[in-house]
């Protein structure tokens, strides 16, 4: 009856360890799949945010770009306006030499010109004629009859100053008492113009629409 006993004893040890094994085996399959499980979860979500900052990168790259592409149309017409008012302010420069040289012109002639010219956007009919000291000893005597001839007025009254006036060509203009003033200096006279002339010269040379935005006074 003891030998018995201790088999069903036996017996039921084995089942219980057997079974422990089982649960163990079964416990550790469990911790592995979990642990698989995590491990699969931990690389995607490696690779999901690498994905996502690879994405932002392109993204900020494409942004750079596209800023880059943007920008070189204005750069072009940043240098292109540059070589245009280089290239304007060359033929200003040659101009202000010309006209400094008297070149190309009847000095004379356009001396009387600009005089009646001055002349007629001015109130009254008695003027002052002031010419450079070079001018006065070469235009001062023949100067206010080629006026009359080019302005004919009878009632107009012309006299030239005896003084040198402060201008190196041309001529200013002003009334007895000095309240208008006429600036008609060649230099004065190109700058006048100056807006209307680049306007033209820009278009002539197909240096686009390179124009000055100021009113032009003649």
């Amino acid at each position: 009856m003891a030998q018995s006993d201790t088999s069903s004893q036996e017996v039921l040890r084995d089942e219980i360890l057997a079974d422990a094994r089982r649960q163990a085996e079964r416990a550790i399959r469990k911790a592995e799949r979990d642990g698989q499980a995590a491990i699969d979860k931990a690389k995607d979500e490696v690779d999901q945010e690498r994905n996502e900052k690879l994405a932002a990168a392109r993204q900020l790259a494409e942004r750079k770009r596209m800023l880059a592409l943007a920008t070189v149309p204005v750069e072009i017409g940043r240098m292109r306006a540059a070589d245009v008012e280089q290239t304007l302010g060359t033929l200003r420069e040659q101009a202000r030499g010309r006209l400094a040289a008297r070149q190309g012109f009847d000095y004379g002639r356009t001396l009387a010109a600009l005089a009646a010219d001055a002349i007629s956007r001015m109130a009254g009919d008695a003027f002052v004629l002031g010419l450079s000291a070079a001018d006065h000893k070469a235009y001062g005597e023949t100067l206010v009859e080629q006026v009359q001839a080019s302005a004919p007025r009878p009632d107009l009254s012309l006299t030239v100053d005896p003084q040198p006036a402060g201008i190196s060509d041309g001529v200013l203009v002003r009334d007895p008492d000095g309240r208008q003033v006429w600036d008609n200096s060649l230099t004065a006279r190109l700058d006048r113009i100056w807006p209307l002339l680049r306007s033209q010269l820009a278009e002539h040379l197909g240096l686009g629409a390179a124009t000055e935005s100021s009113g032009v006074q003649s």
